[in-house]
């Protein structure tokens, strides 16, 4: 009962992070014009927040030092100081300082909370529970995101983040009550030189890892493009790309659902491969059935209800390559998802205003495949 009520309060603690990490997302094109930059510098900074993911290495292993508790509250602490600078003095510099600082705070706690779940429940009922911690990724969408548009709509730009300043606070002094000192399920490494020793000797550690950077890579591309997409192509405004992320949330939810249902049946390596083609097949077709307002949300529910699906059916999977190390690998496994969403978004501004969209869809798929081939070394 009481793992029960903690991952009901973790879904709702990782809402919070997940919504202030992706309401920039859909409402790209209104920050832009909000801060007079254009939409080449904002693909930039998009960048430059994944980028930031390379440090995950250096601090996630603080989880298993110090313990998860601690993982916990440091990142909740980082998040809330970040999104907190804006709310104070709104300006594009600010900005930039609050999504790096909120991303490395994001990136500190998701991996001390996986470890803390990692501890407690047996693998084969694993993908379960995990499953629904990533419910929070849907309901940022469903809920945060258009929580964030209406603020953006009725107050300006920087609205959303005094709200999240407070929400930040108050995650942290639950975390700080619910989750107690003494940790009797896991034992403080001395180190973490053999942690990563023991993960980089480890080709299907290795690999689990590569997997998170192609398939994030495929979904940034996607991800820091669809706002302006649906701009260009059918004159959306911000009540409707609020909407349209409600959709995507709704999808990503269904995905988790999927997850929770049949990944521990399938088994995991199964799924994810399940997961992976039907997303290059989505990814594919998303272009073609774009073509109006109502075929761009079918194909956008479709790309990322399989998407969510890969995510949630490779955390599980990742996290039993290295149980020594657990925390460890499942931060380097964030830096994977990291230096994935750098590369897409690096390349997702260049691809769609040279190609156009359909490109953008292709290099979505391909990436997908190598993820496949990867999938394939672990299974050996």
């Amino acid at each position: 009962m009481r793992l029960r009520f903690q991952l009901t309060g973790f879904v709702l603690i990782r809402t919070i992070l997940n919504s202030a990490h992706r309401m920039v997302y859909p409402f790209l094109p209104i920050f832009a014009r909000s801060l007079g930059v254009d939409l080449s510098t904002m693909s930039l900074l998009m960048t430059a927040r994944s980028l930031l993911g390379a440090t995950s290495p250096l601090l996630g292993p603080i989880a298993d030092r110090y313990g998860r508790r601690f993982g916990m509250l440091m990142g909740l602490g980082i998040f809330t100081i970040g999104i907190s600078i804006v709310a104070i003095h709104p300006t594009f510099w600010t900005l930039v300082i609050a999504l790096g600082l909120a991303i490395i705070g994001k990136y500190i706690f998701d991996p001390s909370m996986q470890a803390y779940f990692g501890d407690r429940i047996p693998y084969h009922q694993r993908g379960t529970a995990l499953a629904i911690t990533e419910m929070s990724w849907s309901m940022a969408f469903i809920i945060g995101v258009p929580v964030a548009g209406y603020l953006i709509d009725t107050f300006g730009w920087s609205a959303p983040f005094p709200f999240f300043t407070i929400l930040g606070l108050i995650a942290f002094f639950v975390i700080w009550h619910v989750i107690p000192k003494d940790d009797t399920h896991h034992t403080p490494v001395t180190t973490s030189h053999s942690g990563y020793l023991s993960i980089f000797k480890s080709p299907a550690s290795v690999a689990g890892i590569s997997i998170a950077l192609w398939v994030s890579a495929a979904n940034e591309l996607v991800n820091v493009i669809f706002g302006v997409w649906l701009e260009d192509s059918f004159g959306l405004k911000i009540a409707a790309l609020a909407g349209a992320s409600a959709i995507i949330g709704i999808s990503e939810l269904s995905g988790e659902g999927l997850v929770a249902l049949t990944t521990d049946r399938l088994g995991k390596p199964r799924a994810l491969a399940i997961g992976l083609v039907a997303n290059s097949i989505a990814a594919i077709l998303l272009p073609f059935i774009g073509r109006s307002q109502v075929g761009a949300l079918i194909g956008l529910f479709l790309f990322y209800i399989s998407f969510e699906y890969i995510i949630v059916s490779h955390i599980p999977l990742v996290s039993e390559l290295a149980p020594s190390a657990r925390a460890t690998l499942l931060s380097l496994n964030v830096t994977g998802h990291a230096l994935g969403r750098a590369l897409g978004a690096f390349l997702a501004a260049i691809i769609y205003q040279n190609t156009g969209f359909l490109f953008v869809a292709l290099m979505a798929a391909f990436f997908n495949m190598i993820g496949i081939f990867a999938l394939q070394r672990i299974q050996k």
